[in-house]
Formats: C-alpha cells, structure tokens, sequence
C-alpha cells in the first residue's frame, strides 16, 4: 500500500506569521500578528494527492509558499524524503526544487511575456542542469510539449498568442520539465472555462498516472479537487477543519464547514437540485489578525455552543478515514 511506504513530503504544525505595522498617528503601537497558516499537518506519499481546499483567504496560497520556502515559516517542521528543510541552507533549498516544482494559478501571469515557449519549458533545465548540451535540452521541451498537448511548431511562439488552457499547458510543461517527485498544483483551473478545467484535470491525472508524481492540488471548490484528489485537507481562518479520503468525506462530512462546502456544489440533475438543502454560513470569514476564540469557525457555525469559545478544538481521529476539528463531530 502506498501509506506503508515513508512519506516524500511530510509537514507538521506548521506555521506563517507575518508581523503588519500599526498605522495611524501612533507609529509606537506595537505590531499585529496575521496568522495565515496556524498550525498544518499532513504527510504526501509518491503517487498521491492531496486536494487542499477552502474559502478565499484561508492561508492555501500560503501553505503552498511556505512549503517551498517561497516565504519562511514561522514554526513548524518541514521534511523532504525524510531530511528536515526548515533550516536547511539555500543550496540545499535550490537542489530539492528540482524535486518540487509548482503550477500558478493565472496562466497568463505566471510566463514572461518576452520569452517563447522554448525559452519558458528550458528554462528549469538550465537553472538546474546547466551542464546539458542545447540540442539535448531542446529534444527534452518539444517531447515535453508533445506530452502536454502542445504542437512542436508552436515553440517559437510567445504567451499572448495562447488561450489560457494552452498557457496553463505551457506551465505544465514547464513545471514537469525536471521529472519532479511532487508538483503543487495553486487553483491550476481557477482562471479557466469548465471545459477547459476538465482538460487539464484529466491531463494532470494522465501524467501522475505516466510519471509517478505527487500533487498537493489546491482549489477553493470541492467539485473540482473530487475528480483528482486521494485525500482532501479542508482549511478554514489557518487551521486545519478536516482531513479525509475522497470517499469519505463527500459520503460522510464530519465538520460543519465541509458540510456547508459540499452543499454548495451544483447536482446536475433538475430535480434533486430543487430539492437540495443548502447550508448558507452567516457572515464573513473573520480577519485572521483578529480571529475568534476558542474554534475560529463558531461565528459562523451554526451547531456552536459556549463550549466552542473557550476550547480550541484539536485535530482527532474520528474514523479510519477521517480526522476533524470540532467538538461536536
């Protein structure tokens, strides 16, 4: 089984805090702490993946940044094929992200616009195998543009002459170039048509399947990480609300913010869609300067309790399949 081989990626209690200055007329107040990411775990295996989802400003950009070491983290420990990364030195950082490699969420915005394509998918050969002769390199990026749907004839071309989902190809090209172990995928479809989503979907599927790859696939819509995911993490305020198998938590969602998530998305059919029940949350996510106590989701949880303001509410194993946050479930 895949869980009985060590994990490639493993996170625990993991924790981005970044200090905001006080404005106003009072340049002595003391800063205030945004906690974007308060305390994540999860482990990755070879071949898995891991759906990561929750409302605009949860912290899953973050998560994915920190991971990388794009930003630092507060707290915490990161390991990588079982070496702890967090206060490992730059090169060590630059030799992993052969290893680790990441798709963004606007297509578009993530190219240069002064290099073609050619330049764009090289470029990870060159930062990382300088050493490699260009008609090599250039063998690699046409049978790479092959493999993500991408025509040979297109490799002098630039961005702005692609549709969205051929540009987000062209990242996946880019990002696949190294034959990485894990890849994180940030809202890969967010920007993209329904059909098109689709089409990366089952080429993202296709490719995991060829290469072996590891996903930590992030998206704030569970319709989508459902057709893709092993395990989804469900993120809410920085805190981890549940985690489970794909089953699982779309048969039998333990947290009331999974539930709330998972009423919202469509049923194709007519019928049962009239008479779906949808579980509306109350008021705005609460700003992550200033969160609740106790559970960060009583202020919108509509089975809270006064107990849910006084406990923070710990991570437990509810199941086989399921860990979740809350005193209730």
């Amino acid at each position: 089984m895949r869980e009985a081989a060590p994990p490639i990626l493993s996170v625990r209690d993991l924790q981005v805090h970044f200090r905001i200055k006080a404005g106003g007329a009072w340049p002595w107040s003391p800063a205030r702490i945004l906690k974007a990411v308060d305390g994540i775990s999860f482990d990755i295996h070879a071949g898995e993946t891991l759906g990561v989802v929750g409302e605009s400003g949860c912290g899953k950009s973050t998560l994915a940044r920190a991971v990388l070491n794009l930003i630092p983290a507060t707290a915490g420990s990161i390991a990588w094929m079982g070496r702890e990364m967090t206060t490992a030195s730059s090169d060590t950082w630059q030799a992993a992200r052969a290893d680790i490699q990441m798709i963004f969420q606007d297509p578009l915005a993530s190219l240069d616009p002064r290099m073609t394509i050619a330049q764009i998918i090289a470029e990870p050969l060159r930062t990382h195998r300088p050493a490699m002769a260009e008609v090599e390199v250039m063998q690699r990026v046409k049978a790479m543009m092959g493999r993500v749907g991408l025509m040979p004839q297109q490799i002098n071309r630039y961005p702005h002459e692609f549709s969205g989902g051929q540009c987000q190809r062209i990242g996946i090209a880019r990002a696949l170039i190294l034959e990485p172990k894990l890849i994180i995928c940030d809202e890969p479809v967010s920007a993209l048509d329904v059909s098109i989503q689709a089409q990366i979907i089952n080429l993202l599927k296709e490719l995991q399947k060829s290469m072996g790859l590891a996903l930590i696939f992030i998206a704030h819509d569970l319709a989508v990480v459902k057709h893709i995911s092993d395990r989804i993490l469900v993120m809410y305020l920085g805190h981890e609300m549940e985690v489970a198998h794909k089953k699982a938590l779309y048969a039998a969602p333990r947290h009331p913010y999974t539930q709330a998530l998972l009423s919202a998305i469509p049923i194709p059919d007519p019928a049962l869609e009239r008479k779906k029940v949808i579980q509306l949350l109350q008021g705005d996510l609460p700003s992550p300067m200033s969160p609740p106590s106790g559970c960060v989701f009583r202020t919108r949880c509509p089975l809270a309790i006064a107990r849910c303001a006084e406990e923070v509410p710990a991570l437990r194993r509810l199941s086989d399949q399921t860990d979740a946050a809350c005193l209730l479930a």
